[in-house]
């Protein structure tokens, strides 16, 4: 287990460990079903078992962990439900960030889209998904800069934290990775030419391909 707590002066010792542990959990180098043992962490951490304790509560209250009876706590499974919920809010925050990018993204900002999508595409065989990931984050992060409205920003970052997990799991597949390059340079097309419409259905297509591709990965992984 690789953790790495970063001190924050300005935020209470309780704090950092739930932002270390929620890093961990949504990045994936804490694994759904793996058990969170109070002791060990607290060691691996150099903290005492209290501030664990209360950042584990936090956890579970946000959903990322569930306790089970007699065994304490572990990595809540990632679930269709929890999935859908995601991306139907998803779903309708992209809409509008695409219309008012298409309106307002920059020359500049297009051609940094198109350098994030031949980064993308240089990655696509590497087994680096973690790199993958944030690349692919970073593609969309452009695109949301150019909606030039903080509000949607902040809460496009927060939903993009809970993404991260399903993320990693629609990654596992190279021929998804093929397929999602094709969709970032359709949507790099039509941002370029402010075609709102084509852009629109590029992005419904790359959700409703997103969650077919994540949901047939936790099939598989139920059945092995």
């Amino acid at each position: 287990m690789d953790l790495e707590m970063h001190m924050d002066e300005y935020l209470p010792l309780r704090d950092v460990v739930f932002n270390t542990l929620r890093k961990a959990i949504l990045k994936g180098d804490l694994k759904p079903g793996e058990r969170l043992m109070e002791i060990a962490l607290a060691e691996k951490l150099g903290v005492s078992r209290t501030p664990i304790r209360e950042a584990i509560r936090k956890l579970e209250l946000e959903g990322l962990v569930v306790m089970a009876p007699r065994k304490g706590a572990k990595v809540a499974s990632i679930t269709e439900r929890d999935l859908n919920d995601v991306l139907e809010v998803r779903k309708g925050m992209e809409e509008l960030a695409i219309r008012l990018a298409c309106e307002r993204i920059t020359p500049e900002q297009l051609d940094e889209l198109d350098k994030v999508e031949k980064k993308f595409l240089n990655l696509i065989d590497s087994e680096n998904l973690t790199e993958l990931a944030e690349v692919d984050v970073e593609f969309h992060d452009i695109i949301y800069a150019a909606t030039n409205n903080k509000r949607l920003i902040q809460l496009l970052n927060n939903l993009r934290e809970q993404m991260y997990r399903y993320r990693i799991e629609y990654l596992k597949d190279s021929a998804v990775r093929r397929q999602l390059a094709k969709e970032h340079k359709s949507i790099c097309e039509a941002l370029r030419t402010h075609d709102k419409e084509s852009a629109l259905r590029y992005v419904y297509v790359h959700i409703d391909n997103q969650q077919k591709a994540i949901i047939r990965s936790l099939n598989e992984e139920k059945e092995e």
